[in-house]
């Protein structure tokens, strides 16, 4: 037996996989497991899960984590829960799944958010509620169902998120976390309580809001019910959680004032640690996990994903040649497009191959690939890819700066960040050192974290770096700077003059 151990578990309630983590304080992580997620998309720009998918996971993680770590469940002291945000959830009277969870980056709710736009002034709106009249807001998502499942609409007696979800799960009661309610829309940030005139948005009854609840204030304790489903001790505490990305933060070490973190997934997510807020609609806005701090964040409507339709679609025939080097395709792209020189001998391109979400907030944008010559090969191509994500990465960077945010470290981390060539071109085009970490074992680390400091575990925040190791600091090419500069006007300019043509189309 060993209920002596102060372990604590964390679970992340994933777009594409739940994962949970077992680790013992003060630096050990004793197990991790995930299981996959279905995302759905049954019309063009929706993105939908199951709910009960998430929970069947957490039955099935759970006992894994014990086995694999040999604990017993009573070793567990605590559990915190992350996920992505803001996911709609909706239950009815009768505490049933109305219909599946509506997903952070569905796209559906177009026409509701320029309804909720001709309603209330946008820089009003984002001086009270801390972010701007965007497709994030569940007002938005809410009016769609209102308008599309009339029926469904009728029948909502609970609103809340993935996590949220999953909490209510284990304890049987019902919460939303503080920066799921800000990126909601219904939190004032004046006085950092929930709003009925920001709630009223939505059409749906205050009643249908459950209370806010700190991240790491203690919720409540796992049911007999959940017990039997997971394995898990009746009574361990179970703390409010977190938001995921603002949890990936935490753990790769974003505890200071001007940290700034690029996280590198099929999107990419840039955020930064500061002491004021500083609303702006250009960016998205959280509390930070450590009190008395904020996360400005910025997320990328593509990154990896772009980069893998690439390779498939335009450099599948360089997969032998990878193959036989022993290395992956993306290894073998970065290779061949080192031989080029920086700023890919004129090639440029502008990766909204997606649309974008921060900082322009243009669903209509598309990629353009500019400069194009017949001396141009695939290594080119490849170059200015990595190379215009880097330049919209310094968008980020710059738009923080103009909210008063400046930078004083950045870190990478994720997928991407594995690519030394890739890291390299950030930091030569945002002229700054980027340090790379290693053993970053994602949101559910910090989930379990907030949990550790939400029982008195520890109540150290950046205790959480003994988990994560620093890997290479890159630093910027001096020689690079004058060549970046004008290639990052030229970005910005490209897309400014593309903007402004559909726009004239559009005017005939």
């Amino acid at each position: 037996m060993n209920e002596h151990i102060d372990c604590v578990l964390g679970l992340d309630i994933g777009t594409t996989s739940t994962i949970g983590i077992l680790i013992e304080l003060p630096d050990r992580v004793l197990a991790k497991a995930s299981r996959l997620v279905t995302l759905s998309s049954p019309k063009v720009g929706w993105a939908e899960e199951n709910s009960e998918d998430w929970w069947t996971n957490v039955t099935e993680i759970i006992p894994e984590l014990l086995e694999r770590s040999g604990i017993q469940a009573e070793a567990i002291k605590a559990i915190g829960v992350t996920g992505m945000l803001p996911a709609l959830v909706t239950l009815d009277q009768n505490e049933t799944v109305i219909r599946p969870a509506i997903q952070q980056s569905d796209g559906r709710c177009g026409a509701q958010v320029a309804e909720i736009a001709s309603e209330i002034d946008e820089a009003e709106f984002t001086q009270i509620a801390g972010n701007g009249i965007n497709q994030q807001l569940i007002a938005a998502k809410l009016r769609w169902l209102e308008q599309n499942e009339p029926d469904n609409f009728k029948r909502i007696a609970t609103v809340f998120g993935s996590y949220d979800f999953i909490n209510w799960k284990l304890t049987g009661k019902k919460a939303i976390e503080q920066n799921w309610a800000l990126e909601a829309g219904f939190v004032d940030l004046g006085t950092h309580e929930l709003s009925d005139e920001l709630i009223a948005l939505g059409h749906v009854s205050r009643a249908c809001i459950p209370d806010k609840i700190r991240s790491e204030e203690i919720l409540g304790q796992v049911t007999h019910s959940a017990m039997q489903a997971t394995g898990l001790c009746v009574g361990t505490p179970v703390v409010g959680g977190a938001a995921d990305h603002i949890a990936s933060g935490l753990a790769a070490g974003v505890t200071q004032p001007g940290d700034v973190l690029l996280k590198f997934g099929g999107s990419i997510d840039v955020l930064i640690a500061t002491e004021t807020a500083s609303p702006d609609p250009r960016m998205f806005l959280d509390y930070h996990l450590i009190p008395g701090l904020f996360m400005p964040n910025g997320c990328m409507a593509s990154g990896g994903s772009s980069l893998n339709w690439f390779a498939d679609k335009f450099a599948a025939g360089e997969a032998e040649a990878a193959g036989k080097a022993g290395i992956t395709l993306h290894q073998h792209l970065d290779k061949i497009a080192a031989t080029t020189p920086p700023g890919a001998d004129g090639v440029r391109i502008i990766p909204y191959f997606l649309g974008e979400k921060t900082p322009i907030h243009d669903t209509d944008a598309r990629g353009i690939i500019h400069g194009l010559s017949l001396n141009h090969d695939l290594r080119h191509v490849w170059r200015a890819m990595l190379e215009g994500y880097a330049y919209a990465l310094r968008h980020h960077v710059d738009v923080f700066e103009e909210m008063g945010h400046p930078s004083r470290r950045v870190l990478a981390s994720d997928g991407g960040a594995n690519s030394l060539f890739w890291m390299q071109i950030c930091a030569d085009v945002l002229q700054q050192p980027v340090q790379l970490l290693k053993g970053h074992p994602g949101s559910c680390l910090a989930a379990a974290w907030v949990a550790a400091i939400g029982v008195g575990l520890s109540n150290d925040w950046a205790g959480i770096n003994r988990y994560v190791t620093y890997g290479e600091l890159l630093q910027p090419a001096p020689e690079t700077a004058a060549l970046y500069d004008a290639g990052y006007r030229q970005f910005r300019e490209t897309y400014n003059a593309q903007r402004a043509v559909r726009e004239a189309i559009r005017g005939h």
